[in-house]
């Protein structure tokens, strides 16, 4: 596999397709470039998805976020392209993107995006109690 920046997304086949589970990945060091001055634009990105047939394969999706470091693009716009490309990689049930802005003149930005895929729905929550504190059962 290179180490060279790369716009590939390379996938795995989900070991257990039979199952809803949540997959959550962190980035806190996502650059890119402002396109109206050229400053870096920082970026803590945290995708959540529940896999179909195919999961993210880390290392390409970390070489895959490298290769916007030099790419001039909004907020918006590169948040969404992050989505897009992903869903198109692995199809899953669903798939969010937060993507939270360091602050640049004052202003933090904050940009969620999400697809689910038709027909899809979650499993109910389980809330279990809370356990209290164990008390001996010695004497």
């Amino acid at each position: 596999m290179s180490t060279k920046p790369s716009k590939s997304l390379q996938t795995f086949p989900n070991p257990e397709p039979g199952r809803d589970y949540l997959v959550h990945i962190e980035i806190p060091e996502f650059t890119c470039l402002c396109p109206l001055t050229g400053q870096p634009d920082f970026a803590h990105l945290t995708v959540d998805y529940i896999p179909e047939k195919k999961n993210l394969e880390l290392k390409a999706l970390k070489l895959y976020m490298w290769s916007y470091r030099d790419q001039g693009v909004f907020h918006e716009a590169v948040t969404n392209q992050l989505l897009n490309d992903m869903v198109k990689a692995t199809r899953p049930r669903f798939m969010r993107l937060t993507a939270r802005w360091y602050v640049r003149g004052g202003i933090f930005t904050t940009v969620v995006a999400e697809q689910r895929a038709r027909g899809w729905k979650p499993q109910p929550t389980v809330d279990l109690p809370a356990l209290g504190q164990q008390a001996s059962t010695r004497g």
